[in-house]
């Protein structure tokens, strides 16, 4: 849980949203509410990732991630390989 600025507390993700083209993708790492869809509505960009590039391309703004870890943010199971490399 995580407190926003209008004092209302949300659950909080960190995950994957999909970008790119078909059988082209790419993801960006994002905070979402835990009930937007995948695609739908975030808080905050933390970095990119492609991995039809070789090697895997990955960018990610390792304070904010931190930061987000540290007031509450759940991490999904990928986003959280990310954050522990």
């Amino acid at each position: 849980m995580v407190a926003l600025k209008g004092g209302e507390t949300v659950l909080v993700r960190m995950r994957l949203m999909r970008v790119g083209a078909r059988n082209n993708p790419r993801y960006r790492i994002v905070v979402a509410d835990a009930k937007a869809p995948r695609n739908g509505k975030f808080i905050e960009i933390l970095g990119h990732y492609n991995p039809t590039r070789e090697p895997e391309e990955l960018n990610i703004n390792r304070e904010r991630a931190l930061y987000w870890l540290s007031v509450g943010a759940q991490p999904q199971r990928r986003s959280l390989g990310f954050c522990a490399s």
